[in-house]
């Protein structure tokens, strides 16, 4: 049967995983060294694998004999429903590490959460990818620590990061329609119970790093609904060009 308030649900989580895994594949053979360039790639990695379940399940909540690459690779920008934090370029090596750690503050307890979902894929998930998100904080963490607390190069670098970033923060605790109807199911997470755990990790990673948290501001959001910013598109032509150029292939 199609459910498709759930298949927005799913595709949403998925089209963040993928969009963030794309972002951290750029580091690929370009990090400082040799053991970050393999701790991004298996960052990135882990959430590919975390998109293609999601995606096999909305494929299959659609009913419409699509595939995880179908959803996946032969969308347009305006259908990608991710969160507008994921899409931002890495610039530097304290963007990506700031964006990784605003994301993975966030996650980490949604998955926790979401083990209780009445979807058995959904808490099956979640129970995996738990895991994977522990590691992925713990290593943005200790990243921007470091480098918030180091030389004044690197602070002024993580602290324009923060700065820049602060205002996508927001979207990650937006309900919608969308989601307020699954919460009530019992499906989905209400983002809003995770905000205070989100900002109580947030504001210790930050004192140890000797970063300020930005004073509130406006918060942008629009990515759940299509409305992106012109680097989704830029991101996409690389990711989609091999499965557009050989449509159909298996490999």
């Amino acid at each position: 049967m199609t459910d498709n308030v759930l298949y927005t649900y799913v595709v949403r989580l998925a089209d963040d995983a993928i969009i963030l895994s794309q972002r951290l594949s750029e580091w690929c053979g370009h990090a400082s060294h040799i053991e970050e360039d393999v701790a991004l790639s298996n960052i990135a990695l882990d959430l590919i694998g975390q998109a293609r379940i999601l995606y096999s399940h909305a494929a299959r909540l659609e009913g419409k004999g699509r595939t995880e690459d179908d959803i996946c690779f032969f969308r347009v920008e305006r259908q990608y429903t991710n969160c507008l934090l994921v899409e931002q370029p890495n610039a530097d090596f304290a963007v990506t590490i700031t964006r990784q750690l605003f994301f993975s503050a966030f996650m980490l307890p949604f998955w926790t959460a979401l083990k209780s979902s009445g979807d058995v894929i959904l808490s099956g998930l979640a129970a995996k990818a738990e895991k994977e998100v522990a590691y992925h904080l713990r290593h943005s963490s200790e990243w921007f620590i470091r480098l918030g607390d180091g030389t004044p190069e690197s602070h002024s670098r993580i602290e324009a990061a923060v700065d820049g970033l602060w205002m996508y923060t927001g979207e990650l605790f937006d309900v919608d329609e969308i989601t307020a109807g699954l919460v009530k199911r019992g499906l989905a997470i209400d983002p809003e119970t995770l905000r205070s755990e989100w900002n109580e990790t947030i504001n210790a990673v930050l004192a140890r790093a000797t970063i300020s948290r930005p004073d509130d501001c406006w918060m942008q959001i629009g990515g759940r609904s299509g409305e992106h910013t012109e680097h989704l598109g830029h991101l996409l032509s690389p990711m989609q060009y091999l499965q557009r150029s050989y449509p159909g292939e298996t490999w």
